[in-house]
């Protein structure tokens, strides 16, 4: 809300696209595309935060949906997220404190029976370049105790993942940085072990928000920020109505070497305690 203000401040006629984030990205794409076939105006820009980035992407490679003069994503997972495997995996922060909600549910079993069958988790899911190799869309490469993925929804994901547009004159990427975020990850045994460095915006590493092919812009902010944040509404602004920026650098090289190790049996051995929900 605080950057629709700002932009409709700064003269844009914007408006929310609402969506089921429980759903594939592609069947997203296919109802963002029709509403911007139906849109009245005349020149159209995309503003897409996180995963709207992606249905962003779904959407403006169907046909009469190309309107879109610019898409500027604002930490975008365009190479996933390793927090959609700790999800998958019942070792989510959320996924867990949603656990202390549910009479009876553990965070296993909301990720075996729920959270498993969201689509949208596993079109989310980290490139192999972005998560050491690892083909995470491969049930075989998934420890075999645990909640486990739905082996036909790991392939369609792959497919999904494939079909989204390429960067073109019209993409921008703002990634959050300087966050601890999860980066890689790795099978040790038959546990997963996750990476945490300073490489992104919390949630999404910055090698996966990148999009190689696009322009980029680093912000140190938060992933949740980035839509509240003034200077990168700032920077949106400039992107939308001069083409480029210069309140935010276009190249990053971080000299941090910091990183920590953490297993998904550590994570379940957090937020068990009753949970401060205030």
């Amino acid at each position: 809300l605080r950057l629709k203000l700002q932009l409709r401040a700064a003269g844009f006629a914007a408006a929310f696209h609402d969506y089921d984030w429980r759903l594939g990205v592609d069947e997203l794409g296919r109802s963002f595309a029709e509403r911007l076939r139906n849109e009245p105006c005349e020149r159209l820009a995309i503003v897409a935060h996180s995963m709207g980035g992606l249905v962003s992407r779904a959407a403006v490679v169907l046909p009469g949906a190309e309107r879109g003069q610019r898409v500027i994503l604002l930490g975008t997972p365009n190479y996933g997220s390793f927090a959609t495997i700790q999800a998958l995996r019942g070792t989510y922060a959320v996924v867990r404190k949603l656990a202390r909600l549910a009479n009876e549910a553990t965070a296993e079993s909301l990720a075996g029976e729920v959270f498993n069958t969201f689509p949208s988790l596993y079109h989310m899911l980290p490139a192999a370049h972005a998560s050491d190799g690892a083909d995470l869309f491969d049930a075989a490469t998934w420890p075999t105790t645990g909640p486990r993925p739905d082996p036909t929804l790991l392939d369609h994901a792959r497919a999904v993942q494939g079909g989204l547009a390429q960067p073109d004159s019209r993409f921008t990427c703002i990634v959050g940085i300087g966050e601890e975020t999860v980066t890689s990850v790795r099978r040790r045994n038959d546990d997963f072990v996750y990476t945490i460095t300073r490489h992104g915006d919390g949630t999404v590493p910055a090698i996966s928000a990148a999009l190689p092919g696009a322009p980029m812009h680093y912000a140190p902010v938060a992933h949740s920020d980035l839509t509240r944040d003034p200077v990168v509404a700032a920077a949106v602004v400039d992107l939308l109505t001069q083409g480029s920026t210069q309140r935010l650098p276009a190249k990053w090289n971080s000299t941090s070497r910091t990183q920590a190790q953490i297993t998904d049996k550590q994570l379940r051995r957090t937020h068990t305690q009753k949970v401060d929900w205030a």
